[in-house]
């Protein structure tokens, strides 16, 4: 006989756990909320926000609820300094093949590793997702959700059939509703599209998830991991890197081809952190796997001066992958392991752009000033990063409708600079990221505009509050909900009007009640 899940545990002050428990993987944002309360099933989520709502804070500055899963939310949605509970979701973290549903069910607290660990052995499937181990499927899954397999299947929210929120009514009770992608009723319906790209804590507590029809991983890929000197690097080199990097996914965007399944990161650190690295992987299921392997190498490597070597160094978020300059073949889960890591737990901030086209040259010439020696006299910071990733491909394919808009993109960037609590060259940092993203985008009035000549917006994955300072950082027409969801918006306004009437899920970008 099994027994019934254990309620729910309440952390508060002065337990030992609470330090860890109210913050998140950025060291920025450190919450100090009257409690955190762990939550271990469906109708424990519900009773315990129930709870919450109806409670009277005992700080009036403290107001918010808010929700953690894998505690990756890079600015302070999750742990502000107004944040008075966290209802951290991360004990839900089962994955199981739902009968009754036809799918295979993911809790909201099951984190990516989760995925690989658990779901791959037991189904040989996969969500197409994300590569930091830690990052939770809670808040991963409904921003869209992308990773290395994304250019051979597509995004985690093309899988999504149904998921269940715990929602609080007027009167400010709270019930579970599952809305489902085929549901009749249109404003359930429209509940599942909002989780398809419409971000984490918007609209409600998200207890479980569905999917059909995963994809099967390959059984063997080729990882590559290789680098270059920084010292050795001409404008040219670096321009003619940069070109061949974007020409290449122009032009290899068909998932049906070995190229067009081949996914690859360019890590452009910072001059003093020694090295640009690249790390890319192909699917050699495929026959054409390893031809398409050498062929990207001898594009990226083969125009430029300095030689490739093997890494020395970290790349941002990435642990050294030291032993791939000569590609290896390895079991797809051995080598997602090999790549899986979130880094240290530091302070951090982050930028992102969607990119449609090959790089032109004034944006070019712009993170080569940001990232060269020259480029800000006395700025030293190895852990000052401009990632590129390689897009599209399945991703591109004529989708369900889902609020993930971004469609049309060869390459998603995501600027990061990193470090230590306390350090004094802090505001140094943040100039960094700031101006070399703002100088990327001159033209464009500092963002990456929906609509640009080779630009479509932000990740709302990697959210940036900077975008809403339209004085400073985003000179833009568009503002930042533009800019993350082009023309989704207002639909995810009216799902927000019907679904969170009282804006009890709210935080500096969160989806606004339509006025």
């Amino acid at each position: 006989m099994s027994s019934s899940p254990q309620p729910s545990q309440t952390v508060r002050h002065g337990d030992k756990r609470y330090p860890a428990l109210s913050r998140g993987f950025n060291q920025r944002w450190i919450a100090t909320p009257e409690y955190v309360r762990l939550v271990r099933s469906p109708e424990d989520a519900r009773a315990s926000l129930e709870a919450a709502v109806r409670e009277t804070p005992k700080n009036p500055d403290r107001k918010r609820i808010t929700v953690r899963s894998g505690g990756h939310c890079y600015e302070d949605f999750v742990c502000g300094t107004d944040v008075r509970v966290i209802l951290d979701v991360s004990p839900m973290c089962d994955m199981y093949h739902d009968s009754d549903m036809d799918a295979y069910c993911v809790e909201a607290g099951a984190g990516n590793w989760h995925g690989y660990s658990h779901l791959y052995p037991m189904s040989g499937k996969a969500l197409p997702g994300g590569s930091c181990y830690s990052v939770g499927l809670g808040g991963h899954i409904t921003g869209g959700g992308y990773g290395l397999l994304s250019r051979q299947f597509g995004l985690t929210v093309d899988y999504l059939y149904a998921v269940e929120v715990a929602v609080v009514k007027p009167d400010r009770s709270v019930e579970l509703v599952v809305a489902k992608r085929d549901d009749p009723d249109p404003d359930l319906k429209r509940l599942w599209w909002a989780h398809t790209g419409g971000g984490g804590g918007n609209f409600g507590l998200i207890t479980r998830f569905w999917f059909r029809d995963l994809p099967e991983p390959p059984s063997m890929v080729m990882l590559a991991g290789l680098a270059w000197d920084w010292k050795h690097f001409t404008k040219d080199d670096f321009t003619s890197l940069l070109t061949a990097f974007g020409t290449y996914f122009r032009d290899n965007q068909d998932p049906s081809t070995a190229a067009g399944k081949l996914f690859a990161m360019l890590v452009l650190n910072h001059f003093s952190n020694g090295q640009i690295g690249l790390l890319a992987q192909v699917d050699i299921d495929d026959p054409g796997g390893r031809a398409a392997m050498k062929e990207f190498i001898e594009k990226v490597d083969g125009g430029i001066g300095p030689k490739a070597t093997a890494m020395r160094t970290s790349m941002g978020e990435r642990p050294t992958v030291a032993q791939a300059q000569i590609p290896r073949d390895m079991p797809w889960l051995t080598a997602t392991q090999a790549l899986d890591s979130s880094g240290e737990d530091q302070c951090g901030k982050y930028k992102s752009a969607y990119i449609s086209k090959p790089f032109d040259a004034a944006q070019m010439d712009a993170m080569w000033v940001g990232l060269n020696e020259n480029g800000h006299p006395g700025y030293s910071n190895k852990q000052s990063v401009i990632q590129i990733d390689s897009y599209g491909g399945a991703i591109n394919r004529p989708p369900r409708d889902t609020a993930a808009r971004q469609r049309g993109s060869i390459m998603k960037m995501q600027y990061q600079v990193y470090w230590t609590k306390n350090d004094q060259k802090e505001a140094d940092y943040l100039a960094w990221i700031r101006d070399t993203y703002k100088a990327t985008f001159a033209k464009t009035g500092g963002v990456p505009v929906v609509g640009g000549d080779n630009t479509d917006g932000c990740y709302i994955n990697y959210p940036d509050v900077d975008l809403n300072d339209t004085e400073k950082w985003n000179r833009s027409t568009q503002k930042w909900w533009t800019l993350y969801y082009k023309d989704a918006y207002s639909t995810l306004q009216q799902v927000k009007k019907r679904w969170d009437p009282l804006n009890v899920f709210h935080s500096t970008q969160s989806v606004r009640l339509p006025d």
